[in-house]
């Protein structure tokens, strides 16, 4: 018989480790995913404020993110196979200290070198929140509502680089420095909230190990790591995120495409970063789709076990023309006030999308385009989780997350250059929009990719489920 874990079995009835505790504990986790991905989108907001101020050019500055993006996903890593095996509470709120100090010295930096150090210890910090908390959100949800509650923890780091961008182009516009204080200091607050949260064992919603102390008693080990890379649904899992991330890492640079786009209206530099970052910002709505591809995704998962590869693959394809659209579409008689603030500059953008055709179609394009690639996260999330043993999880996690770092980073440092290299040809800011077009045509083999998945996915969960039985049944 399996020994049962007194403190699941006696503090279910009270605060810690129940329905209340675990919700709060979640939303804390939600929390720290949103801010993680502000700091990253905070420096390509502020691309040109920043560049201006340091005396370097935007590439410069895009290689600097690139690198960030890259450290944030090696790191991960390593933050991921030592949640495996030891407190990942701790592990959190140590990396949750490190981005936030970093953040916080990046805005006191004077010097391009100054910044990019600073920025690198940002990274190392971020890449605990991705991993760990990948692994400990895990534990928290059923198998049947992974992608449902997935959806949320994805929508959080949509909303995160949302509300970085957002964030850096009103605040950063005339100073980059304060929205980055700013946000140091929230991660800094989330990491007080995070104290009291729940430190589930590893396995707590795992139907099989339910109400035991199990999945404690497993953790993972240097020999174990070759066994999951040979996994066939994790091979295929992690290879899309590579291919996808080149298209993705891309897309940091739509907020200063559209900055380009209100710029060559003939606006000034600092009322086009105002616009420009506040309409990427209202497109992001589209995002607030992934609650739905989340549940879809359960619903088809309990019918097939390919139903969340499948329902990615065609999301991820049908994206494309739609991404397109955005673009190249141009912001014909955009009407807006010169030097205005940003409590002015909400409104008439709202005013544009409604009456301006021009920016109507961008709106609809967007929405549509961010909408079905909404399908991608919540399920990749769940199937990470569905194909790998509690305490493989934040590894594999990490292992996927490199993949697509060294993606993003590639597709976000690529990008400038290759825009910088079209500007012989055509001016700004058709430059931007062809080189980010050039980037989707990777989203192709990311749909090969999860219909390979679609094909292995069955018997990866099945031997984990088998496993999961023989343990309880000890």
């Amino acid at each position: 018989m399996p020994n049962r874990h007194p403190r699941v079995v006696d503090e279910v009835s009270t605060w810690r480790g129940n329905r209340s505790h675990v919700i709060y504990t979640v939303a804390v986790f939600i929390l720290l995913a949103s801010l993680d991905n502000t700091a990253l989108a905070m420096i390509p907001a502020m691309v040109k404020p920043v560049s201006s101020e340091l005396g370097v050019s935007e590439v410069a500055i895009g290689f600097m993110t690139a690198t960030v993006v890259l450290i944030t996903a090696l790191t991960a890593v390593v933050w991921g196979f030592q949640g495996d095996r030891s407190n990942r509470k701790v592990l959190l709120l140590v990396g949750t200290a490190v981005w936030s100090g970093g953040t916080a010295l990046s805005a006191t930096a004077g010097s391009y070198g100054t910044l990019f150090s600073y920025q690198l210890i940002t990274a190392v910090g971020l890449g605990s929140i991705a991993s760990v908390g990948f692994s400990m959100v895990s534990d928290l949800i059923r198998p049947g509502r992974r992608g449902l509650v997935m959806s949320f923890w994805g929508i959080s780091q949509g909303l995160g680089t949302l509300g970085g961008g957002l964030l850096a182009s009103q605040l950063g516009a005339g100073d980059f420095r304060q929205p980055l204080m700013a946000v140091a200091i929230a991660g800094l607050g989330c990491a007080v909230l995070y104290i009291p949260a729940f430190n589930p064992p590893r396995g707590f919603r795992e139907p099989e190990l339910e109400g035991t102390a199990i999945g404690d008693d497993h953790v993972i080990d240097r020999s174990q790591v070759p066994a999951l890379m040979r996994k066939p649904t994790n091979r295929w899992l992690i290879l899309q995120g590579f291919t996808a991330q080149f298209a993705y890492g891309s897309l940091i640079w739509a907020t200063f495409l559209y900055q380009s786009k209100v710029e060559a209206a003939g606006y000034s530099e600092a009322t086009a970063t105002k616009v420009g970052g506040l309409f990427v910002a209202i497109f992001q709505v589209g995002a607030l789709m992934s609650i739905v591809a989340g549940h879809i995704g359960d619903r088809l998962q309990e019918r097939t076990p390919r139903g969340r590869a499948l329902l990615s693959a065609a999301g991820i394809l049908g994206a494309i023309p739609f991404f397109m659209v955005f673009f190249f579409v141009p912001l014909r008689g955009l009407d807006v006030t010169e030097g205005a603030g940003t409590g002015q500059l909400i409104p008439e953008v709202l005013r544009e999308l409604a009456t301006n055709p021009w920016a109507a179609t961008a709106f609809v394009s967007a929405i549509l385009a961010i909408a079905l690639t909404s399908a991608d996260s919540p399920n990749w999330f769940a199937l990470i989780s569905d194909v790998n043993l509690p305490e493989h999880r934040g590894t594999v996690y990490g292992l996927g997350n490199l993949t697509n770092g060294v993606g993003r980073a590639i597709g976000n440092g690529m990008t400038g250059p290759a825009a910088v290299g079209l500007s012989a040809s055509m001016p700004p800011p058709w430059n931007w929009a062809t080189g980010l077009a050039l980037f989707q045509v990777f989203f192709l083999p990311t749909g090969y990719c999860y219909w390979k998945a679609a094909e292995t996915s069955a018997d990866d969960i099945a031997d984990v489920r088998s496993t999961l039985r023989a343990r309880a049944g000890g």
